[in-house]
Order: structure tokens, then C-alpha cells, then sequence
């Protein structure tokens, strides 16, 4: 079984999200990630989807009526982010060397307290998961994932469409006063 990330274009209404999902879990497939928000059309949704399995599942989403769009998002044609909200337990004999390893990690601190900080990491999986192991060591109180965000590289679309595609705006010429 492989590991597969697929991104689909979708009509934003209710039940949808629900027949995807059920999609696959029909088929036996456990969704490892799953994101979904609107676009730049408030009628359309985009799904990233991390699925373990065999490339039968790229297809299946096509059957769908309410699918316009799916593609296999290859990891290295893509730019693919995540998010996590990580809160760990601090005093004053650790809150520094966590500190640093934020820093060492780009992660931002949002909540400070004597007790605990709180960071937001963003980035490849494989980075935050590395910053997750190391905090585990000082005690992770809780952590939230957003799931994979995924977009191919360069001006290319997941609907096929890129920016030469794109019609240019006219710009109205002024007319001077005399």
C-alpha cells in the first residue's frame, strides 16, 4: 500500500464532504489527513485528502456528481504545508531551552504562561512531526493538526487551468482634463 495526496475540487454545499468520505470508507480506505475550505469561487470547496492505499482511489472520487476536479498531488510537483498548535508544560529550568528550539524551528509562540507554551508550527510534515519527537520530552499537554494543504508548483491548477489561461483585465485609459 502507498501513500497517496489528492486534491479535488468540489461544489461548496452540504453532503458532500459526507458521500467523499463514505466513498472510501466503503472501499476499506482509512483517510490519514483530510482539509477542506473554500475558494476563490464561495461555490467551490478544495480537498486535500492523505489516503493510504492504490491509485483505484483517485478515480473513485471522479463517479461522484457534485466532484469537478481530481488530481494526484505529487509531493514533488507540489508545495505542501500543515499546520499544529502544540502546548507544552515549562518552568524555569526548561522555558528557555524550548524556547530556542522554536526559534531553531521557525515556530511561532502564541500563548506564554509559567506553566506552558504554546506554539503554531507550520510546514512539511516530516519537519513538524521532528519538532513534535523533540518536545515530547518536556511534555506535551496538547496538540491539534490541521491536515495537509496542498497546491502544485509553478502557475499550473488543480482545475488544468494556469495563469497564460487567465484573461487579462483591460485597464481603462483616463481621459486627461483640459
Amino acid at each position: 500500500m502507498k501513500k497517496y495526496m489528492i486534491g479535488l475540487l468540489v461544489t461548496n454545499k452540504y453532503g458532500v464532504l459526507t458521500r467523499i468520505a463514505s466513498l472510501f470508507a466503503r472501499r476499506g480506505y482509512n483517510i490519514d489527513t483530510l482539509t477542506v475550505g473554500e475558494t476563490v469561487n464561495p461555490q467551490v470547496s478544495r480537498m486535500t485528502i492523505m489516503i493510504t492505499g492504490n491509485d483505484q482511489m483517485i478515480k473513485q472520487p471522479r463517479k461522484l456528481h457534485d466532484v469537478h476536479f481530481v488530481k494526484e498531488m505529487v509531493a514533488e510537483k507540489s508545495v505542501c504545508r500543515e499546520l499544529v498548535l502544540l502546548k507544552v508544560a515549562t518552568d524555569r529550568s526548561n522555558r528557555q531551552e524550548i524556547i530556542d528550539a522554536a526559534n531553531v524551528f521557525r515556530n511561532k509562540i502564541i500563548d506564554y504562561s509559567t506553566d506552558a507554551i504554546t506554539m503554531e508550527l507550520t510546514g512539511e510534515t516530516k519537519k513538524l512531526d521532528a519538532f513534535i519527537e523533540l518536545m515530547k520530552e518536556y511534555g506535551i499537554l496538547e496538540l491539534g493538526r490541521t491536515g495537509v494543504v496542498s497546491l502544485k508548483r509553478g502557475d499550473e491548477c488543480l482545475d488544468g487551468t494556469n495563469s497564460r489561461s487567465l484573461k487579462k483585465p483591460r485597464v481603462r485609459k483616463r481621459k486627461t482634463e483640459e
